[in-house]
């Protein structure tokens, strides 16, 4: 189950209290204090970790609670501190405060970490009071509470290569036919209802991250459908692969299809249609396809590529597009022209 959203509540253990403990043994008179301080309470952290690509693992419970430290014993017997509990998320997590709104952190690299809530400090021994003035200190310390804090945490996919496109267009075929993810796959729309990310491998020494974004419609960047759920993943993507159907079964024009998509990427964000995008149409053994390509190609004013993923036609000449657009110093402009289809 893809879960991308979720509210939890993280409270840290608190600290061992002190111990007020007195030296008794035989032919040791006034022995002193040897009350051990208490330990830590556990800390709650998120860590980001490659492989997890959900928050279903954090969906299933409301609070996630450390331990508390134990208390200090006699003889300076620390207690123990309580471990850390450790939370996994997928990179690409964002996390804030649900009560300020504030964002605590993004976790946008495997590795990346944030303290959600610190355990409590443990609790001083009387020994810790012992001094030149005061050699029976009878005064210990609670432990430090723990801190508890409410938390959204949101996942936004992380990719290098996000795959745009009517519901239908071709863009889980196309991302099963690049890697080796296995998305739902039907002919009808909306067989995607959450993102799909697949590792592509152009070369032994060169790979990169491709999603499958669901499909938009319009009316996406106001909510209508999910679009919000839709475009929040596309703001990760570091370009944009558009897919276009060359013969939609609803019979509708694949250049209007372009323009809508376009449309609801700019009225989301208007840095998403500023993002570097490579126009492909898709199903290219279909007949009229070469036809849409030329006349989309006429509009932008750009090169659009051919592609089948059912033939493999086209599929290398997408990939060196790919690899070149990554390439590209991000303030560097798009050349107007690129190599010949």
């Amino acid at each position: 189950m893809f879960v991308d959203r979720v509210r939890i509540e993280a409270v840290a253990g608190d600290g061992g209290r002190g111990s007020g403990s007195f030296r008794r043994e035989k032919y040791v008179p006034r022995g002193g204090p040897d009350g051990g301080d208490g330990g830590a309470g556990g800390s709650v952290i998120l860590v980001a970790e490659a492989g997890v690509d959900s928050l279903a693992a954090l969906a299933h419970r409301a609070q996630w609670r450390a331990a508390h430290g134990e208390a200090g014993g006699p003889a300076n017997c620390h207690g123990r501190s309580a471990e850390d509990l450790v939370l996994l998320v997928p990179p690409g997590t964002i996390v804030s405060d649900e009560q300020t709104g504030l964002v605590l952190r993004d976790l946008a690299r495997p590795g990346d970490r944030l303290v959600a809530a610190q355990g409590g400090a443990g609790g001083f021994g009387n020994v810790h009071f012992k001094s030149s003035t005061n050699r029976a200190p009878r005064t210990t310390t609670p432990g430090g509470k723990g801190e508890a804090r409410r938390l959204a945490l949101e996942l936004k996919v992380i990719a290098d290569v996000g795959l745009v496109g009517l519901p239908n267009a071709g863009k889980s075929t196309l991302l099963s036919r690049l890697s080796r993810a296995r998305p739902q796959i039907a002919d009808y729309a909306f067989t995607t209802k959450s993102p799909m990310l697949g590792i592509v491998a152009v070369d032994r020494d060169r790979s990169f991250v491709l999603a499958d974004l669901p499909g938009l419609i319009e009316g996406a960047h106001a909510g209508t459908g999910l679009g919000h759920e839709f475009l929040r993943h596309v703001e990760r993507a570091g370009i944009l692969v558009h897919v276009v159907e060359p013969a939609p079964l609803d019979g509708s024009d694949p250049l209007a299809n372009h323009r809508t998509i376009r449309a609801e990427l700019a009225a989301y964000d208007p840095l998403l249609a500023r993002r570097p995008e490579i126009t492909i149409v898709s199903k290219a053994e279909l007949p009229g396809s070469e036809e849409v390509r030329e006349r989309l190609e006429g509009e932008l004013g750009r090169p659009v590529l051919a592609v089948s993923a059912v033939t493999g036609a086209g599929l290398d000449r997408l990939l060196h597009a790919v690899v070149r657009e990554l390439d590209r110093p991000r303030d560097e402009p798009a050349p107007a022209k690129d190599t010949p289809r």
